[in-house]
Formats: C-alpha cells, sequence, structure tokens
C-alpha cells in the first residue's frame, strides 16, 4: 500500500469534480520546444470550452473598487458542482462569512456534477425570487437556457469558470497565462541549479483530454522555453488529474528516469502526488536542485510547501486563500448587482505561493 494512501484518497483536485473521461497513462518523450499534440477530446471541444481572450484582468485594486454595501438585504443563490473536495468547501465557506458579513442571504447548493440538477437548482432560484445567481457549471451549454430565463426575470447571473452567453459577468481563467507562470517559476528555479551543460529531467504531469488543462500544459511548455531555453529536457508527460495517478505516474517515471528532478504539473493533484513519490524515493532527504511546480492551493499543498522532506517549491493560485477568493467572489457579486462590469469576462488574478508567503496564504484557509 503506497504511503500515506488514505491521505491521498481524501485529497480531490480542483478540477476533479468537474472533469470525466479516460487518463492516457501512456508515456510520450516531449522535446523542450515541442507542443503534445491535442487529444481527440480536444480537437472535438466547442468554442465555448475555450475562454475568450476579450475581456478585464483582475487585480486587488479591481476587487477593492466594489461596493459590499449593495450586497446588504440582497438574495444569492450558488449553485456549484461539488461540496466533496477541499478546495471548494473551503472558498465556499469563506465566501458565505463573507457575503453574511455584507448583510447578504446566501443558499449555497452542489449539483454533484448533474446538469439536470442544476438546472433544477436555477429554477429554484428563481422561483424563490434571488436577486442573483451564481453557477459553477456542471455543463455550461446545458444551463445557458436556465440562466437565460433567470435573467429575463430580472435576475443578475455569473459563472464561475466558464465564458457563458446568457450571464451578466463570467469569472474565468486565462489558462495558458496559468501555465506560463507555473513554466515561469520552474524555470527560474532551473536557472538557478541547472546549466546547459547540466540539463534538468522534467517529468510534466499532464491530463491532454480535457481542453483547458491541454492550455495550462501549453502555457508551461511556453513559460519553461521563455525562462531557461537549453537548460531542460521534458523526458516524460503522464497524465494524472488527482494525487493517487499522479503518484503512480511519477513512480513509473521515476523508474525509467531515476534522475528526473523537476515536475510540472496542471493541478494540486500533480504536486501532491509527485511530492509522494519523490519523497519516498528520496526516503525525505530532498536535494536543493528537486522541485515540483504546479496550479491551484489546497492546504495540502501549503503543508507541503512548509514541509522541507517534499520537494514541493512553488504553487500558482488565484487570489491567494480561502478568505482572499471567497472576499473577491463576494466583490464579483456587489459589481455585478451594482452594473459596474465593463466586460462581461473577468480573468482571475494569478498569485505565486512558496516559501516567502506560504505562512500568510496559510492564515486565510478554512
Amino acid at each position: 500500500m503506497k504511503k500515506r494512501i488514505l491521505a491521498l484518497l481524501g485529497v480531490t483536485v480542483l478540477l476533479l469534480s468537474a472533469l470525466t473521461g479516460c487518463v492516457n497513462t501512456g508515456e510520450d518523450k516531449v522535446s523542450p520546444s515541442g507542443t503534445p499534440a491535442a487529444s481527440e477530446s480536444s480537437q472535438n471541444a466547442d468554442a465555448s470550452d475555450t475562454a475568450s481572450t476579450e475581456g478585464i484582468q483582475a487585480d486587488a485594486a479591481f476587487y477593492a473598487a466594489a461596493d459590499l454595501s449593495v450586497l446588504d438585504g440582497k438574495k444569492i443563490g450558488v449553485t456549484i458542482q461539488s461540496l466533496q473536495n477541499a478546495y471548494w468547501a473551503g472558498v465556499m465557506t469563506a465566501l458565505e462569512e463573507s457575503l453574511t458579513a455584507s448583510g447578504a442571504n446566501v443558499t449555497i447548493v452542489a449539483c454533484d456534477d448533474s446538469s439536470a440538477t442544476q438546472i433544477g437548482q436555477i429554477e429554484n432560484f428563481v422561483s424563490s425570487g434571488c436577486d442573483l445567481i451564481m453557477v459553477h457549471p456542471s455543463d455550461a451549454a446545458a444551463v445557458e437556457d436556465a440562466c437565460a430565463q433567470a435573467r429575463s426575470q430580472g435576475i443578475k447571473v455569473m459563472c464561475w469558470d466558464d465564458p457563458m452567453s446568457n450571464t451578466d459577468g463570467n469569472w474565468v481563467l486565462n489558462n495558458t497565462d496559468l501555465g506560463i507562470a507555473i513554466g515561469k517559476a520552474a524555470g527560474a528555479f532551473i536557472n538557478e541549479h541547472y546549466s546547459e551543460d547540466n540539463q534538468a529531467q522534467i517529468a510534466m504531469i499532464n491530463y491532454p483530454q480535457t481542453m483547458i488543462l491541454l492550455e495550462r500544459e501549453e502555457g508551461i511548455l511556453q513559460g519553461l522555453e521563455q525562462t531557461c531555453p537549453g537548460k531542460y529536457e521534458i523526458v516524460s508527460s503522464q497524465a494524472g488529474l488527482d494525487a493517487i495517478q499522479a503518484q503512480t505516474a511519477m513512480e513509473t517515471i521515476l523508474q525509467r528516469y531515476p534522475d528526473c528532478k523537476i515536475v510540472t504539473g496542471i493541478g494540486s493533484g500533480a504536486m501532491i502526488g509527485s511530492d509522494e513519490a519523490l519523497q519516498i524515493s528520496t526516503g525525505g532527504s530532498i536535494p536543493e536542485d528537486m522541485g515540483v511546480f504546479t496550479a491551484d492551493v489546497t492546504r495540502q499543498q501549503l503543508e507541503h510547501l512548509k514541509d522541507d522532506t517534499y520537494p514541493a517549491r512553488a504553487a500558482i493560485g488565484f487570489e491567494g486563500s480561502d478568505e482572499d477568493t471567497g472576499n473577491a467572489c463576494a466583490a464579483m457579486f456587489a459589481l455585478i448587482l451594482s452594473d459596474s462590469l465593463e466586460s462581461q469576462n473577468v480573468f482571475r488574478q494569478l498569485t505565486q505561493i512558496d516559501a516567502d508567503n506560504v505562512d500568510a496564504i496559510m492564515a486565510g484557509m478554512k
């Protein structure tokens, strides 16, 4: 039984509840500047699977401009894919606290990744007289009509994650930029410890079956090439959406490439699983030139960043802690309710979390 298998079973990646499909565990060697071929699912993806590049780039000043007093007395309904993971449970707790402190009445429900359930939840929010509905869609196309009906009743609608049409605001990520930030963080580390004569061997923990995660992977490749060209080789790319899959993938990679010390990945599972595999292989004595760099921010990732028996070096999160994200989402609600958004799409803020700021981020986790 793998070390800490029970703990890993309790960890779910931010996107795990949203994504389906078979995991490709095949190993492909990728050149440093190469781009992996798109999977069948990504080639056939609808245009709605990729966020428009047009929109507002949010930062701290953007959220600070929101007048939270408009939330007082408002009735807000929130439907998300799932509450059965650490990220969503923490962020939704923080959001509820922020809204309640502002005088809003909020109801948060999960559709358990069922579009039919989510449509019913939206309809219930409409009939109960909500002022604003936020949807984190199981299937964005499936809930477009329900959101349009809500708006026809004068209800504001916000989407978390997808650039939907029938909304007043979409809170989305530029996944290519997210990947570039991961690649640059890894590249800066490689520049410190490697050279053209001593190239870093990199393992890519990916999930190319899903368009947004393919975009992250392609961004990682761009960030590496922009930051440390000639100083690395990607020796293996394997799919690992959750921590168990990522640990298995990394163990397989290490059997073939025992000198592989750098991991880049598309989500929290990639960090947690790779950390476990590398901790086992080194006996917890992590060399200074070993590092893991991925997206997302969960409490377990933060704990790994603080623990020098793990090789975690940096995670690219969004607004920061659970509290930071909850407060930013509440600010989005206020901006939408006051008709203050200048663009339908608002691209979320990216934050690098490492040893320098991990304690501050940890303090805001739920």
